[in-house]
């Protein structure tokens, strides 16, 4: 009888134990996203038939950016499932995400020449990795702040190979964008608007990235509250655009703010078109806005 007591207290005392594994297991798991919320839920712009139109009237003024028509390609070979793709536009995630990095604070050429410089004097990642600080420093220096950058790639790379055993980051493909959010945002010197890019322009997901172009006429339209910062912006403007329209209304806007003195709100460099207040499709917008406050 008592050993019979004995079998059944063992028996019970691993239940237990095999429940408080499953338990444990259950709590290892990534944890779970969820959408952002919108600050401004009360505010109605942007609508879809402005988005819409906006996306119209710069397409009709500016034509597609070309140095955004790979990744436009790229979108829509994900869309029809085609997985062949020209060798010179093959570019992975890792690519795309040091590109984003070295793109900030700086010229869309001078980040151009950062990365081919920075692709010339290391063959691979790994070489990056094991390099010294001041070698890629060297390599990228062109892109301007590179203690920083080098820093930044240096401890994304250190984290991933020690995280997934390995410097790729395809991985994020197989992620929702609010998993892929949380897993960047994990990196340090990794923002919102770093990854946002990423998103949009490396992983195909849609996303609408704020930078100041963006910002800057997001706020002369009235598409968000005189007040908002740029944080909010961005969740807003995800929150009220069209899917479909964002990566096309996203990259036309960039581009219309390079050149626009009025929408931009800033002097404007060399740039082969600038466009004076009469010859801005934006105005009507803008001029809308006014009315309606």
């Amino acid at each position: 009888m008592k050993k019979e007591k004995i079998i059944e207290s063992s028996m019970e005392s691993r239940r237990k134990m095999q429940s408080n594994r499953k338990r444990k297991h259950s709590t290892t798991k990534s944890p779970k996203t969820t959408a952002p919320q919108n600050p401004y839920p009360d505010h109605p712009r942007p609508t879809r038939e402005e988005c819409s139109s906006v996306r119209d009237d710069l397409l009709s003024l500016h034509g597609f950016p070309q140095e955004f028509i790979k990744y436009r390609n790229q979108r829509s070979q994900h869309t029809n499932d085609v997985v062949q793709c020209d060798e010179d536009e093959k570019e992975s995630v890792l690519d795309g995400l040091v590109k984003t990095i070295l793109s900030q604070n700086t010229t869309e050429l001078n980040s151009e020449r950062a990365f081919a410089s920075l692709k010339t004097a290391f063959p691979n990642w790994e070489h990056v990795l094991k390099a010294d600080s001041k070698c890629i420093e060297d390599a990228i220096r062109c892109g301007g702040l590179a203690p920083t950058k080098s820093s930044c790639i240096k401890n994304l790379l250190s984290c991933l190979l020690e995280k997934k055993g390995k410097l790729c980051m395809e991985y994020l493909k197989e992620l929702s964008t609010e998993e892929i959010k949380a897993e960047l945002s994990q990196f340090k010197g990794i923002g919102p608007k770093t990854v946002a890019c990423v998103l949009m322009f490396h992983l195909q997901k849609d996303d609408f990235p704020v930078d100041t172009h963006v910002f800057q006429i997001a706020k002369t339209m009235g598409w968000v509250p005189a007040d908002a910062d740029i944080k909010k912006t961005y969740l807003h403007l995800n929150q009220r655009i069209p899917n479909e329209l964002k990566f096309d209304l996203n990259c036309l806007i960039y581009t219309h703010g390079k050149v626009c003195k009025r929408c931009s709100n800033r002097k404007v460099g060399r740039q082969k078109l600038e466009i004076d207040d009469g010859g801005c499709p934006l105005l009507a917008y803008s001029k809308n806005c006014e009315v309606d406050n």
